[in-house]
């Protein structure tokens, strides 16, 4: 297996954007797409690299072929479409896909990938733009470990912990584990906030206390001022949260796994979506629950 020295980045969003970035600073040949093009062509403006116009002819030659897009149907049409990835991707190279996507997807990719001769890993992220801009994701993946082995030292330049979880679809199923904790830990959040509020106890005062104890967590440390100050225009946004939790209540039923926390609180992104919160914080959930003009 040759040497990673040429990478295909496809999707410039807020995640990819970074990620891509992180690469070519360590002197990678970047050749990049974005649906957008004017995003590519800005990114490559800072970066260098070539932008491209089709997922095809970005994955031209690449050893590494990095996949950053929203759901299941675009991984579909920029990696199998007559312009996807396969089209150009050459013996021995590796697909890796960072979205947020079904097991499912995972599985189809990794088979379409061998009869090509391709390997490919799918490697979900966790940390959010913050994560990917300071290259201190979680990455969680799915695949062949000797392939895993290959890549890993290319994703450890925007990751702090990249882990191989299993075959195909591992990765995802671990992201999905990921996305059903955070659902519940942030509801949690937001009802002890509301409930401080409605106490008049004095909120930073409480989470300076509670948050030395069992209570503590990321989404504690990193999102109670902004909670506090009714601020949610930054981070994961509600409307990715509810993609992502769709894909885990679908993966619960096929398994025979029971989530009734984390169907309710779904819902209760739906509640905040009719707020017109989709771009909001997953954070706002406390804002739903604030008494309304």
């Amino acid at each position: 297996m040759r040497d990673i020295t040429t990478v295909a980045f496809i999707g410039l969003g807020v995640m990819g954007h970074p990620m891509a970035g992180h690469l070519a600073k360590v002197g990678l040949s970047l050749r990049v797409y974005n649906r957008t093009a004017a995003k590519a062509d800005s990114w490559v403006a800072e970066y260098g690299g070539s932008a491209h116009a089709t997922p095809r002819e970005a994955a031209e030659g690449a050893d590494l072929v990095l996949v950053c897009v929203g759901n299941d149907d675009d991984v579909r049409q920029v990696t199998i479409a007559e312009d996807g990835v396969l089209g150009s991707m050459h013996e021995g190279a590796v697909l890796v896909d960072h979205t947020t996507a079904s097991a499912d997807l995972a599985e189809s990719l990794d088979a379409a990938c061998r009869k090509q001769d391709v390997h490919f890993i799918d490697a979900p992220v966790s940390g959010g733009q913050q994560g990917a801009e300071n290259g201190a994701l979680t990455i969680m993946c799915g695949g062949d470990e000797k392939i895993f082995t290959h890549v890993r030292p290319s994703l450890e330049h925007y990751a702090k912990a990249v882990t191989l979880m299993g075959p195909a679809g591992s990765g995802q199923m671990t992201k999905m584990v990921n996305q059903i904790c955070i659902a519940g830990l942030v509801q949690g959040l937001a009802e002890g906030l509301h409930f401080a509020e409605q106490a008049g106890l004095d909120r930073q005062q409480v989470i300076d206390v509670v948050s030395q104890g069992a209570a503590g967590s990321w989404q504690m440390n990193n999102r109670h001022k902004t909670m506090i100050e009714d601020s949610y225009d930054h981070g994961f946004a509600v409307n990715w949260m509810r993609k992502d939790l769709a894909i885990c209540l679908e993966q619960a039923r096929q398994i025979n796994a029971t989530l009734p926390v984390t169907a309710l609180v779904d819902q209760f992104y739906a509640d905040v979506q009719q707020m017109g919160g989709g771009r909001w914080d997953t954070s706002s959930l406390l804002k739903r629950l604030r008494p309304r003009d």
